[in-house]
């Protein structure tokens, strides 16, 4: 007897009972959704993952759709270059709403490090040092690190030694907040140093 396959709709999260979502039929929303759904998925044969399926079974597109469609749900290729596509059969509502979330959370945990530059020259005053240093207290104190440069400009190369005195000077007033992440370098017609904020006890 033969089988006549229904085009297979799928369906929003929270349940078959609810309304379709309009221009959802067979097709993904563009950009939205990056995998391939139901009759979107072309390949003969497919091998099945997830909850609901024996493990790696390898079926007939035909059957893989027939499946879905029984239990109410969709067929979604998630790993297209595969041989053969790996498929899951899930809410694809569900499924889109969970892959969204782990990226989130993936993002979020992602720490973002920020690099403020403080910029002296080889001879700089008291005032203008005590300014820069509240400056980079301030972004110490936000998380981020700090790139201490002093700039020889012209012949002021010849007084590299008291570059490198005032960079010492700026880690030891910032101690208390700040550990030295790279000692002071030259390079070039400048010499940097690096501090980063120090980890709470």
């Amino acid at each position: 007897m033969a089988i006549t396959q229904k085009p297979f709709t799928p369906r929003p999260m929270g349940g078959a009972n609810k309304p379709q979502q309009q221009g959802m039929r067979g097709k993904r929303a563009e950009n939205d959704n990056p995998n391939r759904i139901n009759e979107e998925i072309t390949a003969p044969m497919v091998r099945l993952v997830g909850e609901n399926v024996e493990p790696n079974l390898v079926v007939p597109i035909r059957q893989a759709l027939a499946m879905a469609e029984d239990m109410e749900l969709d067929l979604i290729e998630i790993s297209p270059k595969a041989e053969p596509p790996v498929c899951r059969i899930a809410d694809y509502q569900k499924f889109l709403y969970q892959q969204k979330r782990k990226a989130k959370e993936i993002k979020a945990k992602q720490v973002k490090v920020v690099v403020k530059e403080i910029r002296f020259g080889p001879q700089t005053d008291d005032h203008d040092y005590n300014f820069k240093l509240k400056h980079a207290e301030n972004f110490i104190k936000e998380g981020a690190k700090v790139k201490a440069s002093v700039f020889f400009r012209g012949r002021s190369i010849v007084f590299k030694e008291q570059g490198e005195i005032l960079l010492l000077r700026f880690a030891t007033d910032l101690e208390e907040i700040a550990k030295v992440e790279m000692m002071p370098k030259l390079d070039g017609k400048k010499m940097n140093m690096i501090l980063a904020p120090k980890g709470k006890k």
